[in-house]
């Protein structure tokens, strides 16, 4: 399998009050003793020129020498944005305040963020932010639909980093988090230091079909029939539609109801081997009420995307970003086809095929490649 043969080693610059333009800028240099592909000038990060594809199989792209979690810390600030009349989100700051920002972009959408998160950065390099998007966790309405589309997420991310007053910021997103990287770096590539990505979605037809129509069902039968039989025979030619009408239902009991048989399907599928403590997440009804209204809504809408190819038709206003792809081969939730496309329009980023991972970023290949990308963006060549 060809692929790219990248090793970024560069240094971001910790953001302050007035930076020097004159700076020594970061650079991407090739593995020793092979070609170099590309070089990044000046502290804009910009890539000058096309990094080629080398003859090496994607599983032994070099790594960082440290590929585990860092020990659990806790935040150092927290508070709530209005970014709306209506919305507030909850976000926190970690790690080092004065150290390179990194913003965290979780899934769903509607999962909301864990102290979990925090750990795949160095704190004592990165100025770690972790945000709820609207509707989801500690952010208020909770489960709120009104006022909730991709855009408005998008907006909100660049209203964070005003109010945190950051420059720039590496991107970090898995599943609906790839997503909402995707989309808000290609509206503010300007900002964007750098984008790790993983389980790579899109939120295509396919994709949604695949997940929820028919697809995944026949390599999870068992798990499929209770999200099956909560909706009767004759609305099952439309499961988003159907379960659509039950999570928006006046009664609350049947929201619920209908939240807890979607959320258990995703949440049964999620890593290649069963993971009872994800399970367990099923049962918390808060959860599950916003995992599943939101997400489904989102899904309803098509991502509130003007096409269904629209973040691969704009991904050349990212291409010179650095970037890494992180992808299980066997999840099921956010198939590969999906992460194979990007990397067929990217081929610039570093792409990571973990062999013996489903979809989960807590799965052990899939969070070594995680951490090891962030390490990328931390070294120096120097």
């Amino acid at each position: 399998m060809a692929s790219l043969q990248l090793v970024f080693r560069h240094r971001f610059t910790a953001p302050s009050s007035s930076p020097s333009p004159s700076s020594q800028g970061p650079r991407l240099q090739s593995i020793p003793g092979r070609s170099q592909s590309s070089v990044l000038r000046g502290s804009t990060l910009r890539a000058s020129g096309v990094a080629s594809k080398m003859d090496v199989p994607v599983d032994s792209i070099e790594t960082s020498s440290r590929t585990t979690l860092y020990p659990a810390i806790q935040p150092y600030a927290t508070g709530h944005l209005e970014v709306s009349e209506l919305h507030s989100i909850y976000w926190e700051e970690s790690g080092n305040s004065d150290g390179q920002p990194v913003v965290f972009l979780h899934g769903g959408p509607g999962a909301g963020t864990s102290g979990g998160n925090r750990r795949f950065f160095d704190p004592e390099f990165y100025r770690i932010i972790l945000f709820d998007q609207r509707g989801a966790g500690k952010s208020l309405p909770h489960a709120c639909l009104d006022e909730n589309t991709t855009w408005d997420l998008v907006k909100d991310i660049e209203k964070l980093r005003k109010h945190l007053a950051i420059n720039k910021w590496l991107v970090f997103g898995g599943s609906w988090g790839s997503t909402l990287a995707l989309a808000y770096s290609e509206s503010h590539p300007e900002q964007v230091a750098g984008i790790v990505v993983r389980g790579i979605f899109m939120l295509r037809k396919k994709e949604i079909d695949w997940f929820y129509q028919y697809g995944c069902s026949a390599i999870f039968p068992d798990a499929w029939e209770a999200y099956r039989d909560f909706i009767p025979e004759e609305e099952r030619n439309d499961f988003v539609g159907a379960y659509h009408r039950r999570l928006n239902d006046d009664n609350i009991n049947v929201q619920l109801a209908a939240s807890k048989a979607w959320t258990n399907w995703e949440l049964a599928t999620s890593y290649l081997l069963p993971n009872e403590d994800s399970l367990k997440r099923g049962e918390d009804d808060r959860f599950s009420l916003a995992f599943a209204r939101i997400e489904n809504h989102y899904f309803v809408n098509k991502g509130f995307f003007p096409s269904d190819s629209f973040l691969l038709d704009n991904v050349d206003k990212i291409r010179h970003i650095p970037a890494v792809i992180v992808q299980g081969r066997y999840d099921v939730i956010c198939p590969m086809m999906s992460a194979w496309d990007l990397h067929k329009a990217w081929p610039e980023a570093n792409f990571k095929v973990i062999s013996n991972a489903g979809h989960s970023a807590n799965e052990k290949g899939t969070t070594a490649e995680l951490v090891s990308a962030c390490e990328f963006f931390k070294h120096s060549s120097c």
